[in-house]
């Protein structure tokens, strides 16, 4: 059996969520403050591990328990539940005996609902109302002159962050599945049946006798220097695993007297009994090659070895034996933190998972871990190797697989231990409405099932090979390539510079592909950005032949600029250019300028996402709301297009609204004067003899360029980033496109006057 689905309902910002668990791993994921650890606290809390406090109810419950307490009409004290489905087999059906609704149940699901309820609503206001009202009289009573004092508690909600628990308890009710959709919904109407205590097993007996529930908490109190309060090291932790679970020397008296004579004989002894632990660390790559083996050694002391401070030591030896000497060693705390929270976290799952096999009378048949950012300080590589290995850690005898089973649920920030797993174990928490108080949880597998395979192994590979960390951004930003990826971050402090302030993942993804990431940004719901080029070609109806450029006109202007520093290599670039655009007529799919009569774009993203328009003549005419795929509802993705358009044009006397094909065109559209300027020769936008063209001739001549084999697009970008930000503009679509995306996720600008007066504050208080 496992747990299949968790059903939270007004606990904190998971307000009714269906949360699906693999039968092995899930991993649950998404931005900070998006529920994922509230998700594991809730299991805990219902469990009956921890009390619960006021604020784990969602937030916008607290005016109800003010309602309820003054009385108003209709008001009810607010509950919170979770609904535990349990997946079993034929032969754990006398485990959950109790939980079967009816002689009718069919199939292999079974839940129980554990609600935290009012014990007696009106005993509860009745003494709120007292405690009041005697208040009240003693600070009238008082008679002091002054402002008016409101004392404790001044309303119900006041009241209960003191009481909740006092007030509130624990019931449990077993659910039938055939009253629930595929959405685990109950129909309208539905009342589940009370487990009433004395009659039978309590619902805590029950939870307790199926499932066994542990947490690896994500603040592991592992030091790097000895001290502190909450300081923890190795060899305290490898201590407490021995005194719980390893064979203890201290009870054989025989050892005892061996000890007294020779240290030999304990260190052998810990050498033996920690080698299955220190075998399970070998399966996550640790040692290695170049990093220092563990090694248990006796500080003497026969009669608290393992079960003090100082009993036993964790070393680390710089060296292998030789010739029967031992190397060198050190201390634990020698040893980075990375490593040390890898051990740690081995020791103890082990520990944890030792502590359930060691129940011997109706040992759970379940047990379930719950391990937060099991990456913190640890590498990529070791990450990976954990998520890997995980459940080989876990893994039971072939006599214990066949009625109990271990499941894993891990919380993670990490690109690198999401993606090792793929698509399947994913468990998205998403913040949704106006405030982001609540979430929803969104199941990847089925993302899996139901997209087409070509599209799917795609998506995978790419966020494989990207480690991009789409499921823990605000906003995606979609681009074109490295040259957009290089220069997005300085474009956004130029153009949008509240965007600075929000998470945002870059995906660097090419028109030709940006289209396949349509069903995953659906999915999930995420707002987007999609920063691409009209690619323009020629299209089948074009029938006016290019001009072409004579090889040796190329030459003379590169020759007769005798004052170029670059023309040099200005010659070879129009010699190349020159000679790929060479032929009488246009042929359909070549590279055009966007303006040529009956060009279309060879952009899969602009034909099949956003706006669905094929030709340039259409793509120019698209209105915003035409680029824009808007929300459905609040769950539902909000996904804006930004590609070149028409933009006034000027050199010399001439002006004309004219469109880049690629970035790297509109750029120079946008900054013509700029980059024709001698200092800009780096960037290779520069057209030899310019001032003597004219803007259709030099606007032509950069195109050819651009497209043209000698022009390195990263080296453009690497070059830009070189000059003064201040001196260039960002081109108007992208800088549009991120005004959008600045609107709808950034934080809102300050008031100035606000902000007056804040700096003046601070300068007062300096």
């Amino acid at each position: 059996m496992y747990l299949k689905k968790l059903c939270i309902k007004n606990f904190r910002r998971l307000h009714d969520v269906v949360i699906d668990l693999a039968s092995d791993i899930s991993i649950f994921v998404g931005a900070n403050n998006s529920g994922k650890t509230s998700a594991g606290h809730a299991l805990q809390l219902f469990t009956g591990k921890g009390k619960f406090s006021l604020h784990d109810f969602s937030s916008d419950l607290w005016p109800h328990f003010v309602a309820f307490g003054e009385g108003r009409a209709n008001a009810t004290l607010p509950t919170m539940s979770i609904d535990i489905w349990f997946e079993i087999g034929a032969a754990d059906v006398h485990r959950v005996i109790d939980l079967l609704p009816s002689l009718a149940w069919q199939g292999s699901l079974v839940g129980l609902r554990v609600a935290f309820v009012p014990i007696n609503p009106e005993v509860t206001q009745t003494k709120y109302r007292e405690i009041r009202e005697r208040a009240l009289a003693a600070v009238a009573k008082e008679q002091r002159v002054g402002a008016p004092f409101d004392p404790f508690p001044k309303d119900l909600q006041d009241y209960l962050r003191d009481k909740l628990n006092d007030e509130y308890e624990l019931r449990y009710f077993v659910l039938d599945p055939a009253r629930f959709d595929a959405h685990m919904a109950a129909e309208p109407g539905y009342e589940p049946v009370a487990l009433i205590p004395g009659k039978g097993r309590s619902g805590r007996e029950i939870l307790s006798s199926l499932i066994q529930v542990d947490f690896l908490h994500a603040q592991r109190h592992l030091s790097d220097s000895p001290g502190g309060a909450r300081a923890e090291d190795l060899s305290r932790v490898l201590s407490r695993f021995y005194s719980r679970n390893l064979e203890q020397k201290a009870d054989d008296v025989d050892a005892l007297r061996a000890l007294a004579n020779s240290e030999i004989m304990l260190n052998e002894h810990l050498q033996r009994v920690f080698e299955p632990t220190l075998e399970s660390l070998s399966k996550l790559g640790y040692p290695g090659l170049s990093n220092p083996r563990l090694i248990i050694k006796s500080a003497l002391d026969p009669s608290v070895i393992m079960n003090s401070r100082d009993g036993a030591r964790v070393h680390y030896a710089l060296g292998a034996l030789e010739n029967g000497i031992e190397p060198p060693t050190l201390p634990d705390r020698y040893n980075g933190l990375g490593f040390k929270n890898l051990i740690f976290m081995v020791v103890e799952l082990l520990d944890l998972h030792a502590q359930w096999l060691a129940i011997e009378e109706n040992r759970p048949p379940l047990h379930l871990v719950f391990i937060e950012e099991p990456e913190a300080h640890l590498h990529a590589q070791l990450q990976q190797a954990f998520i890997r290995k995980v459940l080989d850690i876990l893994k039971l005898s072939a006599e214990d697989a066949s009625h109990c089973n271990s499941q894993v649920v891990l919380t993670t920030h990490s690109a690198h231990i999401l993606y090792e797993r793929g698509f399947r174990p994913i468990r998205y928490f998403r913040r949704r409405g106006q405030a982001g108080d609540r979430s929803e949880v969104l199941n990847l597998s089925v993302f899996y099932e139901q997209t087409d395979d070509g599209v799917r192994n795609f998506l995978e590979r790419y966020l494989k090979l990207t480690h991009c960390d789409l499921f823990f951004a605000d906003a995606a930003v979609l681009v074109e390539g490295n040259v957009e990826r290089l220069l997005l971050p300085q474009m956004i402090e130029t153009a949008a510079p509240r965007l600075q302030s929000a998470y945002l993942t870059i995906l660097e993804i090419g028109g030709a592909f940006g289209y396949r990431f349509k069903s995953l940004i659906d999915f999930i719901g995420l707002t987007a950005l999609i920063i691409t080029d009209l690619d323009s070609v020629v299209g089948p109806a074009a029938v006016e032949a290019e001009e072409v450029v004579p090889e040796h006109v190329a030459v003379l202007e590169a020759a007769n600029d005798g004052g170029d520093q670059d023309a040099e290599d200005n010659q070879v670039e129009d010699l190349e250019d020159d000679d790929q655009i060479e032929g009488a007529a246009p042929k359909p799919g070549k590279a055009c300028i966007a303006g040529h009569p009956d060009a279309v774009t060879s952009n899969q993203t602009l034909i099949q996402w956003l706006p669905k328009c094929g030709t340039i003549a259409e793509l120019f005419a698209a209105s915003p709301e035409d680029k824009t795929q808007e929300r459905v509802d609040e769950s539902t993705s909000l996904v804006r297009v930004a590609y070149q358009s028409p933009i006034n044009v000027t050199w010399g006397v001439e002006t004309k609204a004219l469109a880049g094909r690629t970035l790297e065109e509109a750029f120079a559209l946008e900054n013509l004067v700029w980059c024709q300027d001698k200092a800009r020769n780096e960037l290779k936008l520069r057209i030899p003899r310019a001032a003597d063209k004219d803007l259709n001739s030099l606007v032509e001549r950069i195109h050819k360029r651009v497209k043209g084999d000698s022009f390195n697009k990263t080296d453009f970008a690497l070059g830009l980033l070189a000059q003064d930000p201040n001196t260039w503009q960002v081109p108007t679509y992208i800088a549009e496109g991120l005004a959008w995306l600045e609107s709808e996720i950034a934080p809102q600008a300050e008031d100035a006057q606000n902000e007056v007066e804040r700096d003046a504050a601070e300068e007062g208080a300096a």
